[in-house]
């Protein structure tokens, strides 16, 4: 049985990859501007204080991507996550990862329905546009392996049958990093499937007094609407795909992500997904400000976030506290950006 008008034993063509498309205009980019502006506000009303943090999820969505939200108890993570899939009239799950949790209940199972004596196809929770992964380390690595799937070719297959996910499809998960008794940590193949990581960080003073005001007496949560649909997401995704990309900025990723390879202070570099996903996010960044092509600035914005869970520092630079966010960051201020008498150089079509 096909779920989704897949066809059996069929892979469905990676959404992923763009189609002929028009290039983005100043009209089609205000409209992303606008629903942007709608669903920021809608998720601020929620996380206080993270602007950046919010903005990095929006454009994650949007570069068809998955993010990692990794930080101590209490910061928000959960909260981050939910508030993006409410503000989103689409479909939504939420898996509680826990030691018992089966692949199956994750991609789904075939089970034999007595009535037509048949087996018959029950989708797991990843079936759904966003897809809320709540503390995905405390799952076995079995069960973790059954995203991987999903979250590069967006199907599942469950016993030699495909099945195509919907779009848009993003996966949203959380883990403590502090807290390791009786938890998995993801290996390099999974934490490469995800676009960024981002780490909510404490609040500041004003914003937690903000928070004290505001959400002491109930859960802003409860009362978040949607301000945006699935065709709506798709569309700004279409936009986003049409962003142009200059030779030299391509160049320039290309070198940032070849530093991370030659750096004497790490062991793993980043791959060739996080050269393509880098590009992607940056395409997205440029169209929420409006602009039909990335920058440099663009690039250097989102180093850290799309790099940085995917290296890994050698011994002798963890013995020393050199963390892989602080090495990304110096290869960023090493590495030569390409110079530009005019801003309109990168949005020139050849």
């Amino acid at each position: 049985m096909a779920l989704h008008g897949a066809v059996e034993g069929s892979v469905p063509a990676d959404p992923s990859v763009p189609g002929p498309a028009a290039p983005a205009t100043p009209a089609t980019l205000a409209g992303v501007q606008d629903a942007s502006r709608r669903i920021l506000a809608n998720i601020e009303r929620v996380i206080d204080g993270k602007p950046a943090v919010v903005r990095l999820a929006l454009s994650v969505l949007l570069a068809e991507g998955h993010l990692l939200i990794e930080d101590v108890p209490g910061v928000g993570k959960t909260k981050l996550a939910k508030a993006l899939a409410r503000s989103i009239d689409c479909s939504v799950r939420r898996i509680q990862f826990t030691p018992d949790l089966l692949p199956s209940d994750v991609t789904g199972v075939n089970v034999y329905n007595q009535e037509t004596h048949d087996f018959e196809f029950k989708p797991g929770a990843v079936f759904a546009n966003l897809v809320v992964g709540d503390e995905i380390n405390r799952a076995s690595p079995k069960t973790q392996s059954a995203l991987l799937e999903s979250m590069e070719e967006r199907q599942v297959t469950v016993d030699g049958v495909t099945y195509a996910l919907e779009t848009p499809f993003m996966v949203i998960a959380t883990q403590n990093p502090i807290e390791m008794e009786g938890t998995y940590p993801l290996p390099e193949a999974q934490r490469d499937r995800f676009t960024a990581r981002v780490s909510m960080g404490y609040p500041d003073p004003a914003a937690e007094m903000q928070m004290l005001h505001e959400h002491a007496g109930a859960d802003p949560l409860d009362s978040l609407r949607p301000v945006s649909t699935a065709a709506e997401v798709r569309s700004m995704i279409e936009v986003v795909r049409a962003v142009h990309v200059s030779d030299a900025v391509r160049r320039y990723v290309i070198d940032l992500v070849n530093a991370t390879r030659r750096s004497p202070d790490l062991r793993l570099g980043g791959s060739p997904r996080s050269t393509l996903q880098l590009l992607r996010a940056a395409k997205a960044q440029a169209a929420l400000a409006g602009r039909e092509y990335v920058l440099p600035d663009d690039i250097q914005q989102l180093a850290i976030g799309v790099l940085a869970h995917r290296v890994i520092p050698t011994a002798e630079a963890q013995i020393a506290r050199r963390g892989s966010d602080l090495i990304v960051a110096e290869l960023v201020r090493r590495v030569p950006v390409p110079r530009s008498i005019d801003e309109r150089q990168y949005g020139h079509r050849s």
